[in-house]
C-alpha cells in the first residue's frame, strides 16, 4: 500500500478539532495522529482505493481527490493524493 497525504485546502466556518488550511496528514497503515475521526471515516474509502493504486474518473486532473469532512456548517475539504 502506497502512502496518501491528505491535505487542508479549504476550511469554512470554525473546525472542531481546529484544522486549518495547509495542515497535512500522512495516511499509511495506521490512522494519523490528530485526524479528526469523523473526517478520516469520510475520506477512509478514497483513501484506501488509492492507496491500493486505485483511481476515479472525475478526479483532479493529477489524480488528486478532493473530498469534504461531513460537518455541512463548517466544511473541511481535503486533498487525497499519493505520495
Amino acid at each position: 500500500m502506497k502512502d496518501v497525504m491528505a491535505e487542508v485546502i479549504v476550511q469554512k466556518g470554525t473546525c472542531g478539532a481546529g484544522h486549518r488550511v495547509g495542515d497535512r496528514f500522512v495516511c499509511g497503515g495506521k490512522t494519523p495522529g490528530g485526524l479528526c475521526a469523523a473526517a478520516y471515516n469520510a475520506i477512509y474509502p478514497t483513501l484506501r482505493a488509492l492507496a491500493a493504486g486505485g483511481s476515479f474518473p472525475w478526479a483532479n486532473p493529477d489524480g488528486s481527490m478532493d473530498l469534504a469532512c461531513p460537518d455541512h456548517e463548517n466544511p473541511v475539504v481535503f486533498r487525497l493524493k499519493v505520495n
